[in-house]
C-alpha cells in the first residue's frame, strides 16, 4: 500500500516518521512505496492557537489532493497536534486518514494501563488527547498549560531542545506521576524526541510516534486493511 504523509509540522517529527518507516520496513525485506508532502508549521500553530480548524483542513484537503495525484491509498499527519482538526479533514479528504490517536487508546488498555501522562501542544493537553481516549484515563500537567505548550512550540520550531527545556519537560512529567497518578508518561507530541530521546527521565515515556508507525507499517504491508482500522 502507498501511504501518504504530511510532513514539515516540524521537520524534526517528520525525520522521525520517516527514518522508523523505513527502518521497520528494511527489517521485514520490504519496499516501502511511500510520498510526503510538505506543511508548514508556521500555518499549524496559528491556526491551532485560534482553533481556527476549517481553515487548517483546508490547508490539509489541498495537500491531501497532491498525495491523491501521486497515488498515495491513505495518508497521516505526522503532528499530534495537527490532529486538532482531524474531524473537518476527515470530510473533505480524498484519501482515508489514518488517525495517530484513536490507536493509542487500544495500545494502552492493551498493556493494562489505566492513567497516562500527556505532554505536547497546549491543546492536546488541556482536551485529553481531543476527549478521544475511551478506555484510558489521560491527565495533564498541574502547572501553566499555555505555558508548556509554548515550550513545547519553540522545541518544534527551533529543531532543538536545550537542557533547561529538557529538564522542565521531565519535571512536570516526574509531578504527573507522583502526583496525577500517571502510570507512564506520552510523549503526545512528536517533536518531544528532541527532548526524550537517549535520555532517562527515572519514569515510563510512551512515544505516540511507535504506536502511529507500527500501524503505519502494517498497513505498507498489507497485513492489515484500511477498513479494519478505527
Amino acid at each position: 500500500m502507498h501511504i501518504g504523509l504530511i510532513g514539515g509540522i516540524g521537520p524534526a517529527a517528520t525525520l522521525v516518521y520517516y527514518q522508523r518507516l523505513t527502518a521497520r520496513m528494511r527489517a521485514l525485506d520490504r519496499r516501502l512505496d511511500l510520498t510526503i508532502v510538505q506543511a508548514d508549521v508556521g500555518d499549524l500553530i496559528r491556526n491551532n492557537n485560534a482553533d481556527n480548524r476549517a481553515a487548517q483542513a483546508r490547508i490539509y484537503a489541498g495537500l491531501l489532493s497532491r498525495l491523491h495525484a501521486a497515488g498515495a491509498d491513505c495518508a497521516a499527519i505526522t503532528s499530534l497536534g495537527g490532529h486538532f482538526c482531524y474531524a473537518e479533514t476527515e470530510t473533505i479528504s480524498p484519501l482515508p486518514l489514518v488517525s495517530a490517536i484513536t490507536p493509542l487508546d487500544s495500545a494502552f488498555a492493551a498493556e493494562g494501563l489505566a492513567t497516562v501522562g500527556l505532554l505536547g501542544t497546549e491543546v492536546v493537553m488541556r482536551t485529553g488527547l481531543y476527549g478521544q481516549m475511551r478506555r484510558t484515563r489521560p491527565v495533564a500537567p498541574a502547572g501553566d498549560l499555555r505555558e508548556i505548550g509554548l515550550l513545547y512550540q519553540d522545541i518544534a520550531l527551533s529543531g532543538t531542545c536545550s537542557a533547561a527545556q529538557r529538564r522542565r519537560l521531565f519535571d512536570e512529567g516526574r509531578r504527573m506521576v507522583e502526583t496525577g497518578g500517571a502510570e507512564a508518561i506520552v510523549m503526545a507530541g512528536t517533536d518531544l524526541g528532541l527532548a526524550f530521546d537517549g535520555h532517562d527521565p527515572g519514569y515510563r515515556v510512551i512515544d505516540a510516534v511507535d504506536i502511529h508507525v507500527d500501524l503505519l507499517t502494517r498497513l505498507a504491508t498489507d497485513q492489515i486493511a484500511l477498513d479494519r482500522i478505527a
